[in-house]
């Protein structure tokens, strides 16, 4: 049996203009054996919500710098759930506060990292979130 290709989508919501962090994540993964698409910087929710749609990712990995995660997330995973895609997991990156963690993952955030966090954490949680689908 063939093992899932994980496809996911890694966007930088909002007006953040840093892609650094987003770029090296998206390269760990695609190292990692994943599809990866980047969508780029500035991207609104709308934006993100049709990438995934058209693209039929599994997986949506956010790095949100400025501060707008609790109105980015919650938009997105709106959009998501009104083009049926609830399946997506989706993954936060970049300064968010101890207190929003939780908050964030009740809301069905899949995975929240920030500064320092490996990669290789972050490849293997995105791995195991979908180990069950193997």
């Amino acid at each position: 049996m063939a093992e899932l290709k994980i496809r996911v989508l890694v966007a930088k919501p909002g007006l953040d203009g840093h892609d650094r962090g987003a770029k090296v994540v998206a390269r760990a993964l695609r190292d990692a054996g994943m599809e990866v698409i980047y969508t780029g910087l500035r991207q609104t929710p709308e934006m993100i919500a049709e990438a995934a749609l058209q693209e039929d990712v599994n997986a949506i990995g956010l790095s949100i710098l400025s501060g707008a995660h609790m109105t980015l997330v919650p938009r997105i995973l709106e959009l998501l759930k009104v083009n049926g895609l609830e399946h997506v997991k989706v993954f936060l990156g970049g300064i968010i506060p101890d207190q929003d963690v939780h908050r964030l993952k009740e809301m069905g955030v899949t995975g929240v990292y920030g500064p320092g966090a490996s990669t290789e954490m972050i490849v293997n949680d995105i791995r195991q979130a979908f180990a069950d689908r193997n």
